[in-house]
C-alpha cells in the first residue's frame, strides 16, 4: 500500500536572499563613474563617516573595501519585491551638460544594478555638487 504525502510536505524551503546595500552601493559607484561626463563620486559629511567606518571593519577582516563614497542605498525588506532607491553625489565635466550627464548616470546605475542583483531601483537621485571647470579647457 501505497503512503500519499500531503503536498504541503513535499515543497523545498524557499530561500531568500539578501544583498546588503554595501554591496549594491560599490555596484552603483562603479556603474556612475564609468559614465561620461562624471569626474568623481563626492561623498557628504554622512557618506564619509560611513564610509570610514566601513572601511575600518573591512580592513580589520583583511577584506579590501569597495569604493562607494557619494553613494547612498536604502532596501526596505519588507515588501516584495524590495524596495531599493539609490542616491548618487557627483562632479560634473564643465564639457558636458550636467543635466545630461545626471540622466545618463540614473540610466546607467538602474542597468548595472538590475544586471548585478535582480532588483531593480524604484528611484535613482543624482545630486550635482559641483561643475569641474578645470575639466573645461577654458578658465
Amino acid at each position: 500500500m501505497a503512503t500519499t504525502v500531503p503536498d504541503d510536505e513535499t515543497r523545498v524551503p524557499r530561500a531568500q536572499w539578501v544583498i546588503a546595500e554595501p554591496v549594491i552601493a560599490a555596484i552603483a559607484a562603479r556603474a556612475a563613474v564609468g559614465v561620461p561626463g562624471v569626474v568623481r563620486l563626492e561623498p557628504g559629511l554622512t557618506g564619509l563617516a560611513s564610509q570610514m567606518a566601513r572601511s575600518v571593519r573591512q580592513r580589520i577582516k583583511g577584506l579590501a573595501p569597495a569604493p562607494t563614497e557619494g553613494v547612498s542605498i536604502t532596501v526596505d525588506h519588507s515588501v516584495v519585491p524590495s524596495n531599493l532607491r539609490a542616491s548618487i553625489d557627483m562632479v560634473a565635466s564643465g564639457r558636458d551638460q550636467a543635466g545630461a550627464v545626471g540622466r545618463a548616470v540614473q540610466c546607467e546605475v538602474t542597468r548595472a544594478v538590475a544586471d548585478a542583483t535582480g532588483l531593480v531601483p524604484q528611484s535613482v537621485v543624482v545630486s550635482i555638487m559641483d561643475i569641474d571647470l578645470d575639466r573645461t579647457g577654458a578658465w
